[in-house]
C-alpha cells in the first residue's frame, strides 16, 4: 500500500497503464463520527474482486486522501485507524470515462481495544517532502542510536552540521531550533550545546520549514526548524529503557507513560557522557599594526581533550476536560557540564621591527555549565465546525549558565607572564511568553488564522577577571531587556485547477532596554517591522506539485552577540559582544517541484536569499601591549549577505527490504561588509557544496543494517574560508523478545581516525591559518527494551512557538498545528513487507 503525505495525496501506481488518461481518481475525508472533525493518518484501501488490494494510502493530517490511477470498475473502499471501528463502503464505481469520484466524509466510530497483531502494508519513508516543509523521520534511522540531536540533524536534507555541532540551513546559521514546537532557553546561548542534551533515540522527526507563513514568528532568516520528540499519547502504561556504551560516549535513557480515563502522564530521563575525545590545535597568524605598519608573527600548538555530561528530564500531563476542552502541561529540566582542555599550549611571538621573540607555555581549562527549566501550559477549545479552534498558551523558560576559563602559564621567557589569569561569567536568560490563536474555516477550501503574542525577555550577565586580564578589563554586569508584541493574520484559499493560495501578514514591535552596572547602554531605539508572506501551490494533473514562496524575515541578535564579557581563553584570539547591535532583515524567494519517477520520490528546489544589516564578525589586530599579535573578534551590523542556489534529493524503496535516500545542496554565497576603508573592507564569494546518502537493508531473522554518509564542502566566510569534512556511520540491529527489545552495534568514521578542519583568514591587517584535529572513529553497542501494552488514542495538542533570536555564528524553526489544507508530494509506493506483530 502506498504511503501518503500529511495532506492526503497518494502516489500513482508504479506500473502505469497505457490508458492512464482514462483512469479515475477517488477523493474523500476521514472524520470522527462523534465530533465531525477530520482524523489524520487513517489507512484507506481500495479492494477489487475477491477483496484483492488495488490501491491504498494513508490520510494526511487533515484526514483527506486522493487515490489516482484507478481503472474503470466497481470497488470496495475500506478505512481503518487504531482506536476506531473499520469502515467498508462497497459499490464504489469508477466510470468508464475516468474522472474524479468524490466519496465525501467517511465517518469512523471510536472504540477502545488492546492492540493485537497488525499487518504492516506500507513503510513510512525516511524523508517526506510537504508543501511548506521537509520532514525527516528520525525514528526510522538506526544509525543515530546512542547519539544526540546533532547526529540526527546531519541526516536531514537542506541542513549542514559542522564537527562542533553548529547548524546551518542552506548556508545560513540564522535558524531557530524548537523542541516540540516550543522554544527553550537551552538553545539561546548555544544551539550546538543545546542539541547535545537531546537524545537521538527520543527524536521522532525533524521538520524544516523553509517558507514560514505569517502564523510563525518573524525570526529565522533562513527558515524554521522543529525537533519533534516521541510522546506517549496512548491509553495504558509503558516503560522503556535504552542505552549505549562506546569508545567515545555512553548514554542511558528511561521513559514511561501512563493514561487512564481522561488523563495522561509521561516522564523521561536521559543522560549522556562524552569522554576519550582527544585532538589537537595549531594556529599561525601575522598581524599588521594599522598605525605603524609593524608586523607580529605568532604560532601556537596544543593537544586538546574534552569531557561532557548532559542530562534532560521531562514530565508531561494532559487532561480532557470534556470533548471540546483540554489542558496540556509539561515541565523539563536540562543540565550541561562540559570541560575543555588545551594541554601545553605553546606560543611563540616574533616582532621583527623590535628584533624580539617571546614564548610561553600554558594549560587552558574552559568550564561551561548550565541548567535550564521549561514549563508550559496549553488550553485548547474546539467547536462543532471542523477546523475551528481557539487555543491559549503560556511558557516560562530560564537558563542559568556559568562560563569560566583559566590560563595557567607555567613557562615563559618573561617572568611577569607566569601565573594564573582568567574569567568567571555567570549569566541568566529568561523568557515569559503568552499566546492566543484562533482559526476558522470558510467553506471547504478556505481557512482564516489569526492571533496575538507577547514575549518578555530578560538577560543578565556578571563577569569578573583576574590575573593579567584584570589589568586591561574591568569587572562589570550587563542587563538586557526585550519585549516583542506581535499580531498576525493568514488566509488559505483553494482555487480551481489545483491552485492553493496562502497570503499572510505579521507585525512585530520590539521594545529594548539595556544597562551596565556602571550606567545605561547608549541609544537603543524601539522598532516595529511588518512581515508579509505568500505561498502558492499548484497540484498538477499527474499528481506532481509545484510551489512558489516569498517571505520577509527579521533576525534579532542573541546574548552571544550582545554579551560584553571578554572571552579570551586563548589570549591571542579574544571575542567580545556588542550590546548596540540592531536586527538584520532578509527577503527569501523559493521555487520547488516534486515528482515521481518510477519508485523514486524526487524533489528539486531553487532559492534566493538577500540580507541587509547582516551581523558579521570582524577580526582586527588588538594592539595590546600585554598580548602582542593578538586579534579581537567583534560583531557589527555592517554586512550584506546574498545566496543563490538549489537542492535536490530522492527517496527510493527497492522491494520490501532495501531503502535508499540522498540529496545534494549547492549555492553561491556573496558576503561583504560594505566598509569604505580598504584596510578593513572584506568580501567573500564562492560555491558551497554538500550532500548525504542513506541506505537501509532488512536482513533475514530480524536483522537490519543501515549506512549513512555526509559531506560538507568548503565554507565561504567574510574574511576567508573553512575546509571541507566528511562523516559516515554504519549500524547493525537485531530485534529480540518479540520486538520488545533490540541489540545493536555501531561504528563511525572507521576508515579515517582523524578529521582536520582548517580555517583561513586573509585581510590587509591579518593573515591567519588555524587547524583543529578531532578523533572521530567510534565503536559502540546499544540496547533497548520496553514493557507494557498500550491502546491507540491519537491526541494532538498545540504548542507555544518562539522563533525569534539570532544565535551565535556557530549555532542555530518550527512547525505548528492548524496548518493550511494543501497538497503535498506523496511517497512512492512500495511492496508490502511481511506482516509483523506490534506488542
Amino acid at each position: 500500500m502506498a504511503s501518503l503525505d500529511a495532506q492526503g495525496q497518494a502516489a500513482p501506481a508504479p506500473a502505469a497503464s497505457p490508458l492512464t488518461h482514462r483512469m479515475g481518481r477517488l477523493t474523500g475525508t476521514v472524520t470522527n463520527a462523534a465530533t465531525g472533525q477530520p482524523l489524520g493518518y487513517a489507512s484507506v484501501a481500495v479492494l477489487g474482486a475477491a477483496d484483492a488490494p488495488v490501491s491504498g494510502a494513508v490520510c494526511g493530517a487533515d484526514g483527506r486522501f486522493v487515490l489516482p490511477g484507478l481503472a474503470p470498475g466497481t470497488y470496495t473502499v475500506r478505512v481503518s485507524l487504531l482506536g476506531f471501528q473499520d469502515l467498508a463502503r462497497p459499490g464504489v464505481v469508477v466510470p468508464a470515462g475516468g474522472g474524479d469520484v468524490a466519496l465525501g466524509p467517511l465517518a469512523l466510530t471510536a472504540t477502545t481495544q488492546q492492540l493485537g497483531e497488525v499487518v504492516v502494508t506500507a513503510r513510512r519513508p525516511l524523508i517526506e517532502e510537504k508543501v511548506d516543509r521537509t520532514v525527516y523521520h528520525a525514528e526510522n534511522d538506526q544509525t543515530t542510536k546512542g547519539g544526540d540531536a546533532t547526529d540526527v540533524l546531519r541526516r536531514v536534507p537542506l541542513l549542514s552540521v559542522d564537527l562542533d555541532g553548529n547548524v546551518s540551513l542552506r548556508g545560513n546559521q540564522n535558524i531557530k531550533v524548537l523542541i516540540n514546537g516550543k522554544p527553550s532557553t537551552i538553545m539561546a546561548g548555544s544551539v550546538a550545546d543545546g542539541l547535545r542534551q537531546l537524545p537521538a533515540d527520543q527524536i521522532a522527526r525533524v521538520e524544516v520549514i523553509t517558507s514560514p507563513s505569517a502564523k510563525y514568528d518573524a525570526e529565522g532568516t533562513s527558515g524554521l526548524l522543529n525537533i519533534v520528540t516521541k510522546t506517549n499519547t496512548l491509553r495504558g502504561g509503558q516503560l522503556a529503557l535504552d542505552g549505549s556504551g562506546g569508545t567515545r560516549s555512553g548514554t542511558l535513557n528511561l521513559n514511561g507513560g501512563y493514561r487512564t480515563g481522561s488523563m495522561g502522564f509521561a516522564l523521561g530521563g536521559f543522560g549522556r557522557a562524552g569522554y576519550n575525545t582527544p585532538g589537537s590545535f595549531t594556529n599561525e597568524q601575522l598581524t599588521t599594526d594599522p598605525a605603524t605598519g609593524a608586523q607580529t608573527r605568532t604560532t601556537q600548538a596544543a593537544d586538546t581533550r574534552q569531557n561532557q555530561l548532559f542530562g534532560r528530564y521531562t514530565l508531561g500531563w494532559d487532561w480532557d476536560l470534556d470533548k471540546r476542552n483540554s489542558l496540556a502541561a509539561s515541565l523539563t529540566y536540562g543540565t550541561r557540564n562540559a570541560t575543555t582542555y588545551q594541554d601545553g599550549l605553546a606560543t611563540a611571538t616574533t616582532q621583527p621591527a623590535l628584533a624580539r621573540t617571546t614564548s610561553s607555555v600554558r594549560n587552558v581549562q574552559i568550564t561551561d555549565e548550565s541548567g535550564t527549566i521549561d514549563a508550559s501550559l496549553a488550553y485548547t477549545h474546539t467547536y462543532d465546525v471542523p477546523q475551528r479552534e481557539l487555543s491559549a498558551l503560556a511558557l516560562f523558560s530560564r537558563n542559568n549558565r556559568t562560563y569560566a576559563f583559566t590560563n595557567d602559564t607555567y613557562a615563559a621567557t618573561e617572568a611577569g607572564q607566569l601565573g594564573r589569569s582568567g574569567n568567571d561569567n555567570s549569566s541568566a536568560n529568561q523568557e515569559i511568553t503568552a499566546q492566543l490563536d484562533y482559526q476558522t474555516p470558510f467553506g471547504p477550501s478556505q481557512l482564516l488564522e489569526m492571533g496575538v503574542k507577547d514575549i518578555q525577555r530578560r538577560v543578565g550577565s556578571d563577569y569578573h577577571y583576574y590575573g593579567q586580564l584584570a589589568s586591561a578589563q574591568a569587572d562589570n554586569s550587563f542587563t538586557y531587556r526585550q519585549q516583542v508584541a506581535a499580531g498576525y493574520a493568514a488566509y488559505t484559499l483553494g482555487l480551481p485547477k489545483g491552485f492553493t493560495l496562502k497570503p499572510g501578514v505579521r507585525y512585530e514591535y520590539t521594545a529594548l532596554a539595556a544597562d551596565f552596572g556602571t550606567g545605561p547602554v547608549g541609544d537603543l531605539p524601539n522598532y516595529g517591522v511588518l512581515v508579509p508572506s505568500l505561498n502558492v501551490l499548484r497540484k498538477l494533473g499527474n499528481g506532481n506539485v509545484l510551489k512558489l514562496a516569498y517571505n520577509r524575515r527579521i533576525q534579532r541578535p542573541s546574548i552571544q552577540f550582545l554579551n560584553p564579557n571578554l572571552q579570551a581563553a586563548n589570549p591571542l584570539i579574544q571575542t567580545q559582544g556588542n550590546p548596540g547591535l540592531r536586527p538584520e532583515y532578509t527577503n527569501n524567494y523559493e521555487l520547488g517541484y516534486g515528482t515521481l519517477l518510477g519508485q523514486a520520490n524526487l524533489n528539486f528546489s531553487v532559492f534566493a536569499r538577500n540580507t541587509t544589516g547582516s551581523i558579521q564578525s570582524v577580526c582586527t589586530p588588538l594592539r595590546d601591549a600585554y598580548y602582542p599579535g593578538a586579534v579581537r573578534i567583534d560583531y557589527l551590523n555592517i554586512g550584506q549577505e546574498n545566496a543563490y542556489g538549489g537542492s535536490a534529493f530522492f527517496s527510493l524503496d527497492v522491494g520490501a527490504k532495501l531503502s535508499l535516500s540522498g540529496g545534494l545542496d549547492a549555492y553561491y554565497a556573496v558576503l561583504q561588509n560594505n566598509v569604505a576603508d580598504p584596510l578593513y573592507a572584506a568580501r567573500g564569494a564562492g560555491w558551497v557544496l554538500g550532500g548525504r546518502l542513506y541506505g537501509s537493508y532488512a536482513l533475514p531473522r530480524g536483522w537490519n543494517v543501515q549506512l549513512f554518509s555526509f559531506y560538507r564542502g568548503q565554507q565561504v566566510q567574510l574574511q576567508g574560508s573553512q575546509s571541507s569534512f566528511a562523516v559516515y556511520s554504519m549500524s547493525l540491529k537485531h530485534d529480540v523478545a518479540g520486538k520488545k527489545g533490540s541489540l545493536g552495534l555501531g561504528a563511525e568514521n572507521f576508515f579515517s581516525p582523524t578529521n582536520a578542519v582548517r580555517s583561513d583568514i586573509a585581510s590587509p591587517l591579518l593573515s591567519q591559518q588555524s587547524t583543529t584535529v578531532q578523533h572521530l572513529t567510534s565503536f559502540k553497542v546499544y540496547f533497548s527494551y520496553r514493557i507494557g501494552q498500550l491502546t491507540a488514542e491519537p491526541r494532538p495538542h498545540k504548542n507555544v512557538k518562539n522563533d525569534d533570536l539570532k544565535t551565535d555564528e556557530n549555532g542555530g524553526g518550527s512547525q505548528g498545528s492548524g496548518g493550511a489544507p494543501a497538497a503535498t508530494r506523496p511517497a512512492p509506493a512500495s511492496p508490502a513487507p511481511a506482516a509483523q506483530p506490534i506488542k
